[in-house]
């Protein structure tokens, strides 16, 4: 909830993919506006994370196929993104409501202070009744910085303003235990309850195949990241622009995530999931223990191995001994202090702290 907000108010992230905004987006558009619009004059707040500036670029540009590199993709996306968001503009208007543009990299979202800053932006348009509208700065994200998709990109987003729900719209009805379009018997899933869940979910999805590659992956990783701060995710049809509206006043998705009933908290997610990690720490048992079971912080001598070049205060991957991922965090020492003292003799006394609890997320078990 936003500080000051009304008791009862909801606070909506609402994620349009690219599939919904091919044909004539900007009848697509105003049919999504009114559902928006009512869920404002009922005092809810929504953020809109939305694709389309690529393809809109194209048409723009007279394009007959969509690009294939890297900076093609940006000069289409460049060319599209105003109009965009003049689509947005002019549907909005025509209600009272004010729309902001709000175009964000990766690494924005892995800076801790530009995601506070982006973080309070978001909130403060809210506070003042905009709606913003949020979307990857395709123009200048460098390959390795791109989010890649903006189902990832509407979880971060939910999560850095408190979201209550996080509507995910796309082109299937619901989720299913195999691609549909393959398998006759595939099972419709309408609850997911535990992150053991998606577990399973993700590996049926990381088998390959259209169901794999073509957006089911990153839907889940999504809820992956938002229900474990607390926020429920529904994935929905959203072909139909009126389903937005029956979403936005109650009803549920077709698949519906529920939020873990231990969220984690703010920094927490951001430590989980807005970083990049640049290496890998590998631990001994001990330090696996005294970290789950007591909450400890890592010092230099439950480390086996390090991986990967990082300067100080990097984020890192923490490791079991069988390379399984244990947690994240921020590490203390660059990649060569650690092999250094790895290097070493054992020396008497006390082990520096390598990374600090304070700035430490372990995985759910």
């Amino acid at each position: 909830m936003l500080d000051g907000s009304p008791h009862g108010m909801t606070l909506w992230v609402v994620k349009l993919g690219t599939s919904l905004l091919r044909g004539d987006t900007s009848a697509t558009i105003e049919g999504f506006a009114e559902g928006i619009a009512a869920a404002f004059a009922r005092d809810d707040r929504v953020v809109l994370v939305s694709s389309g500036a690529v393809g809109l670029g194209c048409q723009r540009l007279q394009l007959s196929q969509r690009p294939e590199t890297v900076v093609a993709l940006q000069a289409a996306a460049a060319t599209g993104q105003g109009q965009l968001m003049a689509l947005y503009e002019r549907a909005l208007a025509s209600y009272g409501i004010a729309v902001a543009q709000i175009l964000v990299t990766r690494s924005d979202l892995a800076d801790r202070r530009r995601y506070q800053n982006a973080s309070g932006t978001l909130k403060q348009l809210l506070q003042w009744g905009v709606l913003p509208v949020v979307n990857e700065n395709d123009a200048i994200s460098p390959a390795e910085l791109r989010f890649g998709d903006n189902d990832t990109l509407s979880a971060l987003v939910a999560a850095a303003v408190d979201a209550d729900q996080l509507i995910l719209l796309t082109d299937v009805d619901r989720l299913y235990s195999a691609d549909p379009r393959l398998v006759a018997d595939a099972r419709p899933i309408s609850d997911v309850h535990h992150p053991r869940e998606l577990d399973a979910l993700e590996a049926v999805a990381g088998d390959g195949g259209r169901w794999g590659r073509g957006g089911m992956t990153t839907k889940l990783a999504a809820a992956r990241i938002a229900t474990a701060s607390g926020i429920t995710v529904h994935l929905a049809d959203g072909r139909d622009p009126i389903r937005l509206d029956a979403l936005l006043q109650g009803e549920r998705g077709g698949t519906v995530f529920h939020p873990h009933p231990e969220p984690l908290g703010n920094r927490r997610s951001w430590l989980a999931h807005a970083l990049q990690p640049q290496g890998d720490l590998t631990l001994d048992a001990g330090a696996c223990d005294a970290l789950h079971q007591r909450g400890a912080s890592l010092l230099m001598v439950g480390i086996i191995a390090v991986q990967g070049e990082f300067s100080a205060n990097q984020p890192v991957r923490l490791q079991y001994p069988d390379g399984r991922e244990l947690g994240r965090g921020l590490c203390l020492l660059s990649s060569e202090a650690v092999q250094r003292a790895l290097d070493a003799e054992p020396a008497d006394g006390s082990s520096p702290v390598v990374v600090h609890r304070d700035a430490l997320v372990l995985h759910r078990r």
